[in-house]
């Protein structure tokens, strides 16, 4: 087991990214923005950046099920296993649900640009409330 408070960011980032290359679980001792702490098991597939600069781990939940979303420096500790993935992601669709495919590397660099940036509800004549 790894504590984050005593290492730097950039180790703990490099632990988490092999994980993802890898396909290998990793268990997170974590704590949320209330406070409480818990113990995952998940299995990473993405370290993203967000809109506000924070840096979080995209994983699939073995407790949920399901994807979820960790921060990174909310990370109290984690544990890096060799066993593989168990859970099945579902794959990036569009909203008429045809499955994404980037079939050149320009296709995918506009996919990763654009996903931080797709608005998160659909936007129709009738929204108001998002007029400028």
């Amino acid at each position: 087991m790894r504590l984050t408070a005593k290492q730097n960011t950039r180790r703990t980032l490099t632990d988490l990214c092999r994980s993802v290359e890898r396909q290998q679980a990793v268990t997170l001792t974590y704590q949320d923005e209330t406070g409480e702490i818990t113990v995952r098991t998940v299995e990473p597939f993405d370290v993203r950046t967000t809109k506000n600069g924070r840096i979080e781990l995209r994983a699939m939940c073995r407790l949920r099920g399901d994807a979820r979303a960790f921060a990174v420096h909310r990370i109290i500790s984690y544990t890096c296993h060799r066993m593989g993935f168990v859970l099945e992601r579902l794959e990036a669709t569009t909203p008429a649900g045809y499955a994404i495919v980037a079939r050149s590397e320009q296709q995918l660099i506009a996919r990763e640009l654009g996903r931080d940036y797709l608005p998160r509800t659909t936007v129709t004549r009738q929204t108001t409330t998002l007029a400028a």
